[in-house]
């Protein structure tokens, strides 16, 4: 029997970035969210194992041995100590390609929860918790994130995860240049401009109780690669010049390492407003109205109710 999972954009509201320690990592604190727009992955039984991509961002990612998707997948079989059955993986890529938007990670979230889930639902024995999380940090720090897909602090080399103040589901714009944002070169470009970013932790309320009020936090907070991202590619300047110059823009923010950018609105209509507008006047980009917080929740409330995300 076929399966699906949803695997949605992580957005990072801030990232504040310290300077590179001798271990060869950065440390950063930043605001991670969710979107309900993102990749999807489906698993089917097959004669063999295979690994397809489809979608509008397919090109080049199924040959490529770094992509994340078989390795999660690998690693997780590998972990159960048993052959398994065969099974075919096709990722639906909908997300931008080096977008800051984590669509790797989330991809291979997806993977180690999807192969879990058929795994419990055939009888199998699923893997514990402790497991998925333990391979997920292998994979890398936002995969961790990923694999819960709700609202977090992450902080150390991304490694150490938080739960976020409470917060009511956010509508937002995201937009992306269609360029794409390599992030050692973005971090590299960090580290050459020697400048004074700490990877400071923001005093945080206990809950964000409407979209203005995260704003004007955010507006006190700011993301470390955003200049470096921009200097080395343009497009990343014009884009938040684009969305910060609109009226239903609250704040506007480059997300992760680039070139996704990011604008909070106060409702659904003005985030649709902008996004159609944005649209019409740059044909190219990549533009999604959508809500951030914790994707399992959306639609979870009458439509028009507020949905309020906390954590466990």
């Amino acid at each position: 029997m076929a399966s699906e999972r949803f695997a949605p954009a992580k957005v990072n509201l801030f990232l504040h970035v310290g300077p590179l320690e001798p271990s060869g990592y950065h440390p950063i604190c930043s605001l991670m969210v969710f979107a309900d727009v993102g990749d999807r992955l489906s698993l089917s039984p097959a004669t063999r194992m295979t690994f397809n991509v489809a979608g509008p961002f397919a090109v080049g990612l199924d040959g490529r041995s770094d992509n994340l998707v078989p390795r999660a997948r690998d690693r997780l079989l590998a972990s159960l100590g048993r052959a398994p059955t065969p099974f075919a993986l096709t990722l639906d890529k909908q997300l931008p390609i080096a977008a800051g938007l984590g669509g790797g990670s989330a991809d291979a979230a997806a993977t180690l929860n999807l192969i879990a889930e058929v795994a419990t639902s055939s009888g199998g024995g699923a893997p514990d918790q402790d497991r998925l999380d333990a391979i997920a940090r292998e994979l890398g720090a936002d995969v961790a994130a990923c694999l819960g897909s709700r609202p977090v602090i992450a902080e150390g080399w991304g490694d150490r995860l938080t739960p976020a103040p409470e917060m009511l589901a956010l509508d937002a714009v995201l937009a992306n240049p269609g360029a794409p944002s390599l992030t050692g070169a973005v971090y590299r470009a960090f580290d050459a401009a020697q400048g004074e970013a700490l990877a400071d932790r923001p005093e945080l309320p206990r809950a964000f109780r409407s979209g203005p009020a995260l704003a004007t936090f955010l507006r006190a907070c700011r993301n470390d690669l955003e200049g470096p991202a921009a200097e080395l590619q343009p497009l990343i300047g014009e884009t938040l010049a684009a969305l910060r110059g609109e009226r239903e823009t609250l704040v506007a923010r480059m997300s992760g390492s680039g070139a996704s950018c990011f604008s909070l609105c106060s409702s659904r209509g003005d985030a649709r407003r902008l996004a159609d507008r944005l649209a019409a006047a740059h044909p190219t980009w990549w533009i999604r109205a959508c809500r951030l917080g914790a994707p399992d929740c959306f639609g979870a409330t009458p439509s028009g109710s507020p949905e309020v995300f906390t954590n466990p």
